[in-house]
């Protein structure tokens, strides 16, 4: 069995607001399973994360993410006195792992974070500063513009070539409303003029080149590098499907080994200096061969939990290992493994069924499947998630049809 130092807790530490987010319940889980003592940042008491049976504690502080930075962190700091002992800091989300890195300093008394190098956590979350640290150091990447008026929209639309991704430039900006609610496939010119009418004088997105399904194939990496250990933990897998469907959050993805990808993110983590645990997405483009990285997420990724050791580790466990000053388990990982996210996957199976692709790199049988909600020794969190998620649904359905009735017009 594997040992965690159990005298040391963790808190999931949330900006914004975003209740069913499996990979928190994920982490809640595999970290409690083992007896560390949970406590997590949530909306409500009744999100999926407050009522899982490993937590010890829910805070409930709602944000928005444009608070002050110094309010936040004097509000870690009041948990971190309630929690009464230091206490391992897990981000969930790109706003939170940036208030952590650059504010490590004050939460150092209650709590304990990998220290990155000054400004990397915000580049990385950026999309524009990963773009800028890819072409810096080499590494493969989409094409992308950053349009700084609706003029030079104009002027992209006119030559470039559809469909396009929109992202927001930034997603640690302090705003409540972003430009987009999220990464958005943009099929014509007069869509994206249409969108970009709502984006303001200075819109705050980039526009990237989309690699169409019949070219690419989407790869994930999952990884931890401790900083004092110099541990190494790295995992790779493809998404077979994503909600929305091709440019979204991972909704059924398998753990495939891919040295070859597992060392470009390696390499490019070493020359950025980057320790401690990120998500990178990447896309495997059949025209010129590469790998492209898509995003770099600077904390754990929603669909962690689909890779694992032969020994039990994951790269959150591997956190508190190395956080703590235990040696990480070295064993091979397990291939084949699936996750499958219950309250978004079917939505996306028939989208995925239309147009006949499936993802060559899958395999033709999974080894076990990690579900995103579904726990047999923990089932208050998928009746959470069944409560909220309908009508959640149906708004995302209504908002859809609006957007595409207006866009049409």
């Amino acid at each position: 069995m594997l040992s965690l130092d159990v005298s040391v807790p963790a808190l999931l530490v949330k900006i914004g607001h975003y209740p069913l987010h499996h990979g928190g319940v994920a982490a809640i889980r595999t970290l409690g399973r083992l007896g560390v003592p949970m406590y997590a940042v949530t909306e409500d008491r009744f999100t999926p994360a407050g009522v899982s049976r490993y937590l010890r504690e829910a805070f409930v502080w709602p944000t928005t993410g444009a608070e002050d930075p110094e309010r936040l962190v004097a509000g870690l700091v009041r948990i971190g006195r309630r929690i009464g002992r230091r206490t391992l800091l897990i981000p969930t989300d790109e706003r939170a792992a940036v208030l952590i890195a650059e504010h490590l300093d004050e939460l150092a008394e209650y709590f304990l974070a990998p220290r990155t190098p000054a400004g990397l956590t915000r580049r990385l979350a950026s999309k524009q500063g990963l773009y800028e640290l890819c072409l810096q150091h080499d590494v493969p990447t989409p094409a992308t513009t950053s349009p700084a008026h609706y003029r030079e929209i104009e002027e992209f639309a006119a030559s470039a070539r559809f469909p396009v991704i929109a992202k927001n430039r930034d997603p640690c900006a302090r705003t409540v409303e972003t430009p987009l609610r999220r990464t958005t496939l943009v099929a014509t010119p007069r869509e994206l003029l249409t969108r970009a009418a709502e984006w303001g004088r200075q819109p705050e997105v980039i526009l990237q080149e989309w690699l169409p399904r019949s070219e690419a194939e989407d790869w994930a990496v999952q990884l931890h590098l401790g900083a004092e250990s110099g541990s190494r933990l790295l995992f790779t897998g493809v998404k077979v499907r994503s909600f929305p469907a091709d440019a979204g959050i991972t909704a059924c993805a398998y753990s495939v080994p891919n040295t070859q990808l597992a060392e470009m993110a390696a390499d490019f983590c070493k020359k950025i200096g980057y320790v401690g645990v990120a998500s990178l997405d990447w896309r495997f483009d059949r025209r010129d061969g590469q790998y492209k990285l898509v995003d770099f997420n600077p904390r754990i990724g929603a669909q962690f939990r689909v890779f694992e050791t032969e020994g039990g580790v994951d790269v959150v466990r591997a956190l508190h290992l190395e956080m703590t000053g235990r040696r990480t388990p070295e064993s091979p990982p397990v291939n084949g493994r699936r996750l499958i996210v219950e309250h978004i996957d079917p939505r996306t199976r028939w989208a995925y069924r239309r147009n006949g692709y499936t993802s060559p790199s899958a395999p033709a049988r999974a080894t076990e499947t990690e579900w995103g909600w579904w726990a047999r020794d923990d089932l208050a969190p998928v009746l959470a998630m069944l409560a909220r998620s309908v009508p959640s649904a149906a708004r995302m359905v209504a908002g859809a049809w609006r957007e595409r009735r207006g866009i049409g017009r």
